[in-house]
């Protein structure tokens, strides 16, 4: 699929460790992936199962346990790629994560270039479109040739998780024949945007997805692989329309199991903030009143790992 280049760096990285299977840590470490088309570094973290011993790290405003560069537990691993929202951070879902990798999973954390916290300055381009789902191609290609990780990794499948524009990309990837709108092009017309399939991804999580790239007619219906979705019932940035999109545009609607989140926002599926984020002016940290994330998360994370083993390509080992 194009292979990057990528070598590895050392970062402070660590992830929670509140809701583990009883003595498997965390282990974290970092490449540097070369996207050579847009001419650009995605900072990649894979985080993985471990025995070794961990301790307190800050990444940003994070406080986390991990044990960096710890040595990988288990074998063959099921790989899982989360691609974060626009403008957002691939550690707003360590939550999740952590409950992916105590299961047993090795769970890849890009933080997509010219669209993440530290920049984004390519956000709403049709540039931006077409980077991400090769964005994904790469870091599954870095994360099988990493040399403590990439030996423990299964090539069985890869699922993609996507929240908001993260869905899209992972609808990308996985088949979807996306559209850039008028208003990202440079003649104010639609046109097809350049992403391409990559067979190797065999299951989606679709979080609150952006899809209305997908809304020409056949653009979805050579996605065909099991896709979870979960939308919440009070989300305003990605309404109904957009999981009416990928209901209706899937060629068999039986790959897709749906849930609407009663209560929840766009934001439901984010770990919480530190309190010196959590705050009404910065929507990711806001909840529609009565909801409460905290509680929800858990509940999110079995039913994306009870999804995950039972697709094709996916499947938790011993560690």
């Amino acid at each position: 699929m194009g292979g990057p280049e990528a070598r590895q760096v050392r970062h402070s990285c660590a992830v929670p460790h509140d809701d583990a299977r009883e003595g498997v840590n965390l282990g974290c470490a970092v490449a540097d992936v070369r996207d050579p088309v847009q001419d650009a570094t995605i900072p990649l973290w894979l985080l993985y199962p471990t025995r070794a011993p961990t301790r307190a790290e800050r990444f940003g405003p994070y406080a986390l346990d991990a044990a960096l560069d710890g040595a990988p537990a288990g074998e063959a691993l099921p790989l899982v790629v989360i691609s974060h929202g626009t403008g957002g951070s691939p550690w707003v879902y360590r939550d999740l994560a952590a409950y992916l990798v105590r299961a047993g999973f090795v769970v890849a954390l890009p933080a997509h270039p010219g669209n993440h916290r530290g920049d984004n300055s390519l956000e709403e381009t049709a540039a931006n479109l077409e980077n991400r789902p090769r964005h994904v191609r790469y870091v599954i290609d870095a994360a099988y040739v990493h040399p403590a990780v990439g030996p423990r990794v299964s090539r069985a499948g890869v699922s993609v998780i996507g929240h908001s524009l993260g869905g899209y990309t992972a609808l990308a990837v996985a088949g979807g024949r996306p559209s850039a709108l008028p208003h990202q092009t440079a003649d104010g017309k639609a046109r097809p945007l350049a992403v391409t399939h990559d067979p190797r991804v065999t299951a989606l999580v679709l979080l609150a997805p952006a899809t209305v790239w997908f809304a020409a007619e056949g653009a979805l219906l050579d996605v065909d692989l099991p896709i979870l979705m979960r939308t919440g019932a009070l989300d305003t940035v990605t309404p109904s329309v957009h999981a009416e999109i990928v209901q209706r545009g899937i060629g068999d609607p039986k790959q897709l199991a749906h849930r609407v989140v009663p209560g929840a926002g766009h934001f439901a599926f984010l770990s919480p903030f530190p309190d010196a984020m959590t705050r009404p002016d910065f929507p990711p940290s806001q909840d529609p009143e009565g909801f409460d994330r905290r509680a929800y998360l858990p509940v999110l994370g079995a039913d994306v790992l009870a999804f995950l083993q039972g697709s094709r390509g996916a499947r938790t080992v011993e560690v």
